[in-house]
């Protein structure tokens, strides 16, 4: 006989995950009972957004399902923005949601919701199931959709009378082979349109997407950019497909690469507001565009594509790689590599300056610093995120998360709790803003109960610094109203939470104080306070929608 909740174990153990994210109540308990006996991890957050964002992050960096489980009604409602910006983010996240007695529903019972229709807007796959017997059946079905195309969440409800309710072994049918791992490749004929395209450009540049990591094609896009002789510019989760070493990586000359090829190859990465929507100035308008997508309405949005295919993009690259011919195109590679060494050069006395309040680019020089391959970086936030772009480079796919294009701040602590579950002996480093880390700071308490030693840097404007730029250029100083924070202790709270705790106002002591933060063998989160001006800066000219 299997009760409800260890149906639902067993399936979750079936697709080899270790750990689900969770808030406690009433309507989940059953749950917790099978996980245990399933030898799963349970690790209970202060918000069901966290649980959310967690689940969202361990799907991230294992590419397995991450799993956050929660109550009924108030529970599913926290946890919306977590599972809408995993979403966005096409992360194959599964939400368990509670629910009511199915016997009482309609009459008003505590925490009722008709959460299966609010949940479908920002789902693949949202449905409840109704009978105990089913649950294996209903989760196969969650599983298969979250993994179908472009990967993404899915949700089940699931009612207390179904989690408690029990059902004969010879009843259950518990699903085997529910889904393919199987790859659709690229169309022959437009490779071979690609391909000619290629062969004719004098100036390509590839943009790659987080496509890449989520099809493991970091290696076929290596190969590929050897064969073409091609640059590679990185975009959201593709970051760290290529080390910062290989000759054909360049970050900082994007703009200028974009404005002046004559081809650009998009491959896994939607013409979204990142890439100005693949139109001028963004993107040269005289550019013939390739675009490799797995979901093929993705191909020709916002700017119509010249040659779109359908596919895997590893199998498309593999496909690519043997239709072109080699080709060199030093002069070109030459060009964006002095255009590069010129943009850093920039960058160089900012990053080195000494100024205070200290500069945000000295700031994320200092952690680029302390930065070792294996390190995982957490973005979560505006203007210090995007100056931590332009300066870390890490070293290996997978190895940077940031909230991707629902632009969802507070991920950060999340995250990173759930970095340091899944890779328990690498250095955790979250770049938060002072405002993101207000959202889910609290979340310390959980890193604190289940010794997570990953480290915080606030980048401290007392701001929401990406939109007091615009306002005070827009409207002036004194109407720059809802944007400003106090200069707040973020380090003594976490210290307060058990975790240790520093702030830094010179730029000399960052380094310290990171090293010691690393080195505490705890939570811990290092506040420093930056320059507000030149943060506000980053965004002063452009508005923010």
């Amino acid at each position: 006989m299997f009760d409800g909740g260890h149906l639902v174990a067993k399936m979750l153990k079936r697709e080899n995950i270790d750990v689900v994210f969770t808030l406690c109540g009433g309507h989940i308990m059953p749950i917790y009972n099978g996980l245990l006996d399933e030898g799963i991890r349970i690790v209970d957050v202060r918000h069901e957004q966290a649980a959310a964002h967690a689940a969202d992050a361990y799907a991230r960096l294992t590419r397995k399902p991450g799993v956050a489980i929660v109550t009924a009604g108030v529970g599913v409602t926290d946890a919306v923005t977590g599972i809408t910006n995993a979403f966005q983010a096409d992360s194959p996240m599964l939400l368990i949601g509670g629910q009511a007695p199915s016997d009482q529903l309609q009459m008003g019972s505590l925490q009722e919701l008709d959460s299966v229709t609010l949940l479908s807007t920002v789902t693949k796959w949202s449905r409840s199931v109704l009978h105990t017997r089913r649950i294996p059946e209903y989760l196969s079905i969650a599983f298969r959709h979250m993994y179908a195309g472009r990967f993404g969440p899915a949700f089940l409800e699931i009612p207390i009378d179904v989690l408690l309710g029990v059902a004969d072994e010879a009843e259950v049918d518990i699903p085997e082979n529910y889904r393919t791992t199987s790859v659709p490749r690229g169309d022959a004929e437009m490779i071979a349109r690609a391909a000619g395209l290629l062969q004719k450009s004098e100036r390509p540049v590839v943009v790659a997407g987080s496509e890449i990591w989520w099809r493991e094609a970091s290696n076929a896009l290596a190969q590929f950019a050897e064969r073409a002789q091609v640059p590679i510019y990185l975009n959201a989760m593709g970051r760290g497909a290529l080390p910062p070493s290989n000759p054909h990586l360049f970050n900082a000359s994007r703009k200028h690469a974009l404005n002046n090829a004559d081809l650009i190859l998009v491959v896994g990465a939607p013409l979204d507001f990142r890439l100005g929507y693949g139109k001028s100035p963004a993107f040269n308008a005289n550019a013939k565009i390739i675009q490799v997508d797995i979901d093929a309405r993705e191909i020709g949005r916002n700017r119509g594509a010249d040659v779109g295919i359908v596919g895997d993009v590893r199998a498309v690259l593999e496909q690519l790689a043997g239709a072109v011919s080699p080709r060199k195109r030093d002069a070109w590679l030459k060009d964006l590599r002095e255009r590069e060494e010129k943009e850093q050069a920039k960058l160089t006395a900012l990053m080195n300056s000494d100024t205070i309040p200290i500069h945000p680019l000295r700031l994320v020089k200092e952690i680029r610093d302390v930065l070792d391959d294996e390190t995982i970086v957490i973005g979560d936030g505006g203007n210090i995120v995007s100056q931590a772009a332009k300066v870390i480079n890490v070293a290996k796919p997978g190895h940077w998360l940031d909230p991707g294009r629902f632009g969802c701040l507070g991920v950060g602590v999340p995250f990173a709790i759930a970095a340091k579950v899944v890779y328990p002996q690498s250095k955790v480093i979250v770049i938060n803003g002072d405002g993101a880390f207000g959202l889910n700071g609290f979340e310390f308490d959980t890193a604190v109960r289940f010794n997570l030693p990953m480290v915080s840097v606030v980048g401290n404007d007392a701001a929401w610094g990406q939109i007091r730029g615009p306002q005070m250029n827009f409207y002036g100083a004194d109407r720059a109203v809802a944007s400003a924070l106090a200069l707040s202790r973020y380090d003594e709270v976490v210290r307060v939470l058990g975790g240790h705790g520093e702030f830094v106002e010179t730029a000399g002591a960052i380094r310290p104080a990171l090293e010691r933060a690393l080195a505490s063998g705890k939570p811990a989160c290092v506040n420093v306070r930056i320059d507000a001006e030149a943060n506000a800066a980053v965004s002063a000219n452009s508005m923010v929608v």
